[in-house]
Order: C-alpha cells, then sequence, then structure tokens
C-alpha cells in the first residue's frame, strides 16, 4: 500500500515560503486600500507560457481564464453555443455557416471588430503549421462576405459553431499578427482586460479595459505570477500572497482553510498512455498485461486523497451521459505474461500528484512482472520525448472537452492515426471509423451514442488506460468574490470577479 508521509507543518511553512521568495511582486495598486475596484487581483497560474501565448497553442486557455481575448461562440454549462463576438449564425448548407459578428466591439489597440477582421483571424488559425488542436482532421475556410463571416469546410461538420467557441479560435486584432508568421495578443485581445505586459515565463499583467463592448470589469486589472511549484501556488494563499490559485495540489488541499477551497468535478482523465508503435507495448498482451497490473482505487485512495473519482472510462463524472449510457466493454485482449520485460515510464512535474502516481505505478507494474525504468521532467522539456515516442508509457493528466465542449476532438486528436497528439502512437482502422462516424452525427443522443462506441473502440486496443477523473481544487482569498469555477478550464477571472 501507498503511504504519503506528510510534512510537519512548520516545516511546511518554512519550504512554501522560500519557494515563494521572488515569485510574486505585487503592483503598488494591489496593495492599495480603498474600494474593490480600485484594487489588483493577484494571480497565481500553474504553467507559465509554452509559445510566447500563441492563441493557437495551449496558451490560448491563459487568454481565456484572463478575459482578455474572445471567441465569436461561447458555451453554456451543457455545452450549447451562445453568442459571444458573433450574435447569431445560419447554416446556409451542409458544409457552410454564416456568422453575423456583433456591432461596437472595439480591440484594445483602438481598431474596430469587422466580418473582415474575424475571418482573417480563422483564415490564419485554419492555415498555420501546426493548427491549433481543434482544428484536427478539419479543413476550413472564413472569409468576409456581406458584412458576415462565412465559413466552409471541406466535409460536414455539425459542431461548427461549438468550434469555433475554442479559445484556440480567439478573435484578435490584425495588429497581433506579424509577417513572419508569429502573433502577439498583447494589447490585441477584445475582452474586459487588456493584457499590456509579458515578462518571459514569469510574470504577465492585464488592466481594466473601459472601452469593452459588455459588462465592465470590477477589479482594476490582474497581475499573473506563474508558479509551476503547487506547494507554492497554495502557500501564496494562505500568507495573502495571492488572491486565486489555480490548480491547488491535494496534498495542499487540506492545509489551507475550508472557505478558500472550491472544489469541481472536471472533464479531465488520468491516463496512462501506452506506446503501440515501437517497444514493448507493440504487444496487445503486454498492453493487456499493464491494465490487469493497475489498481486505480490506490491512486485515488493514497495519491488524491479520496479527492477524485475513479476511472469507468476515458469520459468522467463532469459528463453524467457517459456513464449512463456506458455498456460493459466486450472482446478485450487476454494479458501475456510480461516475463521482465523492461519499460520506461515517464510523466511530468507541472501537476504535483503525477510523479506520486508514477511511482505508485512503477510498483504495481513490477509486481506483475514488468521492470520500470521512470523519468520525470517539466513539462516543456518532456512534451517533444513524448510525442515522438521515446518512452514506452506515459502518464498525462488530459482534459477530454477542453476544445468544444465536445469529446470528439479529443478522441481524434490523441487516437486516430494522424491525430496532433497522439502519445500512444495508435493507428487502428476500427478506432479512425468510429471517430468518423461520431464526428459526422448531429449534436444530441445520437452523437452521444457514437461518442461512447469510439470511446469503446479506443479501449479495446488498451492503448490508454484511464486510470481516474480529477477534480480541480481552486483557491480564493475570503476577500474576492466572483471567480469562475470553471469545469473547462476557459473562464477564472471575469468582469464578476471584485473584491468584497
Amino acid at each position: 500500500m501507498h503511504l504519503r508521509i506528510p510534512l510537519p507543518a512548520a516545516g511546511l511553512v518554512t519550504v512554501s515560503a522560500l519557494l515563494l521568495t521572488g515569485c510574486f511582486a505585487p503592483s503598488e495598486d494591489s496593495a492599495k486600500p480603498g474600494s474593490g475596484d480600485d484594487r489588483r487581483i493577484r494571480l497565481a497560474m500553474m504553467q507559465p507560457p509554452r509559445s510566447g501565448l500563441s492563441p493557437l497553442s495551449d496558451d490560448a486557455f491563459k487568454l481565456s481564464r484572463w478575459s482578455t481575448a474572445e471567441t465569436l461562440v461561447t458555451l453554456d454549462p451543457l455545452g450549447d453555443a451562445r453568442p459571444g463576438l458573433a450574435t447569431r449564425w445560419t447554416r446556409t448548407s451542409d458544409r457552410t455557416w454564416e456568422f453575423t459578428v456583433r456591432e461596437g466591439v472595439t480591440f484594445h489597440d483602438g481598431s474596430e471588430l469587422t466580418a473582415e477582421v474575424a475571418a482573417h483571424s480563422l483564415s490564419r488559425a485554419a492555415t498555420a503549421s501546426p493548427k491549433p488542436r481543434i482544428l484536427d482532421g478539419v479543413e476550413l475556410t472564413a472569409e468576409a462576405r456581406g458584412g458576415k463571416v462565412v465559413v466552409t469546410t471541406d466535409e460536414t461538420d455539425p459542431l461548427v459553431p461549438q468550434r469555433l467557441s475554442s479559445p484556440q479560435l480567439s478573435i484578435l486584432a490584425k495588429s497581433a499578427y506579424g509577417k513572419d508568421g508569429r502573433i502577439d495578443p498583447v494589447g490585441a485581445g477584445s475582452g474586459p482586460y487588456a493584457l499590456v505586459k509579458v515578462n518571459g515565463t514569469t510574470t504577465a499583467a492585464l488592466d481594466r479595459y473601459d472601452g469593452y463592448w459588455g459588462k465592465k470589469a470590477r477589479a482594476a486589472g490582474i497581475d499573473v505570477s506563474f508558479v509551476p511549484d503547487g506547494a507554492a501556488r497554495a502557500a501564496a494563499i494562505r500568507s495573502g500572497e495571492a488572491d486565486i490559485a489555480e490548480s491547488v495540489p491535494v496534498s495542499q488541499a487540506s492545509l489551507l482553510a475550508p472557505e478558500t477551497v472550491t472544489e469541481v468535478p472536471m472533464p479531465r482523465t488520468n491516463t496512462l498512455y501506452l506506446n503501440t508503435a515501437s517497444g514493448p507495448f507493440e504487444d496487445a498482451g503486454l498492453r493487456a498485461a499493464a491494465r490487469a497490473a493497475i489498481k486505480p482505487a490506490e491512486l485515488v485512495k493514497g495519491v488524491y486523497e479520496g479527492r477524485a473519482d475513479r476511472a469507468g472510462g476515458l469520459l468522467g463524472p463532469a459528463l453524467p451521459w457517459a456513464a449512463e449510457g456506458r455498456r460493459e466493454l466486450t472482446g478485450r485482449t487476454k494479458a501475456a505474461d510480461p516475463g521482465g520485460t523492461t519499460i520506461t515510464l515517464a510523466t511530468f512535474s507541472d501537476r504535483a500528484e503525477l510523479p506520486e502516481v508514477a511511482s505508485v505505478l512503477q510498483q504495481q507494474l513490477q509486481q506483475a512482472g514488468f521492470k520500470v525504468k521512470q523519468v520525470v521532467r517539466e513539462y516543456a522539456h518532456i512534451e517533444e520525448d513524448a510525442l515522438a515516442g521515446k518512452f514506452d508509457a506515459f502518464i498525462l493528466s488530459r482534459a477530454t472537452v477542453l476544445d468544444s465542449g465536445d469529446p470528439v476532438a479529443y478522441l481524434r486528436s490523441d487516437f486516430t492515426c494522424d491525430g496532433s497528439f497522439n502519445l500512444a502512437r495508435l493507428c487502428d482502422k476500427s478506432v479512425d471509423e468510429a471517430v468518423r462516424k461520431a464526428s459526422a452525427t448531429p449534436a444530441g443522443d445520437a452523437r452521444r451514442a457514437a461518442v461512447l462506441a469510439a470511446e469503446a473502440a479506443v479501449l479495446r486496443t488498451d492503448a490508454a488506460i484511464p486510470m481516474l477523473h480529477e477534480r480541480v481544487i481552486q483557491g480564493d482569498a475570503t476577500s474576492l468574490t466572483g471567480s469562475a469555477k470553471d469545469p473547462r478550464e476557459r473562464l477564472l477571472v471575469t468582469s464578476d470577479t471584485r473584491f468584497k
């Protein structure tokens, strides 16, 4: 049984204080007394920018969580499309949609939102190399026509509005796009907060944008610090150094005052990806042996202290229809004898629990007859090797509906032959066909059933072994109210976030 040995409380406070040194540089405004509207929100984020805050990368979700970049469409809690920078849309043919752009919107550089500007942003995303993940397997064109944005896809796509809700398809001012292909979001968004400064991978600053078309921000601005160390983020809430801390580690949650902790089930799955293209796990029997060796209950209880849900599939309790519609899986490969087979198990340290998960899995796999080597690095230093197939197994905490509010984009990206994030290097005809069918099915019960059929096709390959579904733990100072608790991790600081 795996047990955590806690640090003494006094020692933990000392360590956290040392980790915090130099991480936060509160502005003069944030320390001012007075009304909440005059104060700045101090935000501790887990991961620093990976791609210079390019909206075409996962950095787009930082721009969204800061309420600085916006999309044509937004999603409601059920995942249905709602107006954003577009006020309405019409499907004019199987492959063509027309979006009416909201009037009276200005970007932070003073320029106006027009159909031409919106089409320009979408076209840059559609022609980028590599493409944003949301456009995996999708050929899309956008043009301004008759004052509207006309979006055309090469194949029928019933989820175009949901797709355009992805932060990776944010609409920025033309000034953001350089001739060298780089995209600089500073001063180019349209949200209630204007990004005014980025200091590499350490800090960023945003100011309230008084020209915002919608509800004005209540706080004067946001001071962002990138703090990869989870203990330091939690300590920032305890010490008052931060007003919001995202992704508080499970091990730290119990050390915070209960009124500062929010726990939200989220569509995120902790999964073991097995390299099916090279190495020991080309053998389906050995993949089945790995699946049989893993005991998720030990991870939930020992590593996550009960603050997670044991996986019944790739899709978790944040999507209740998945559990309701899932059927018992049949046709699985029988486990082979590992016979001392050596494997390399890798993960990253940015999420505090994952190295501990790796240690528990190492024990479980060794007990089953594997010999296991471990590799743990920061994500920025391991992603390239993971995608290149340099590890036999990789532990990833993966959001399953991050982009469009629909799991198909995740299934295509992670498990199809041409998926851009295919850590398992899986190329299986039955999986590709099941994902293609789900992608072509209109929204509703039929699409959900097709998604579950695709999930089953993936699970039968044992290329991915879902272990548990995480809950997001967020820390908020008691002096603050109105921060978003968003399972999709798109929203955090909003116009309503303010000091009491």
